[in-house]
């Protein structure tokens, strides 16, 4: 009998999966020296966003 895979915890913390299959994730460069960063910038970082599914796959067996 195989052993089931072990959850990434680096990579739980960073992806959510949601009921239509889509893997969500938070933006980064939003964190610190946010002065040098135009408003128009700061603003398109603040919604999250869906990975492509080409790299979902990796990452939905991460989590």
């Amino acid at each position: 009998m195989a052993t089931k895979a072990k959850t990434h915890s680096g990579a739980s913390k960073r992806f959510e999966k949601l009921k239509s299959g889509l893997i969500k994730f938070s933006r980064g460069y939003r964190r610190h020296l946010l002065t040098g960063k135009t408003a128009k910038r700061k603003r398109q970082l603040r919604g999250g966003s869906y990975l492509n599914k080409c790299d979902a796959g990796h990452v939905a067996s991460l989590i």
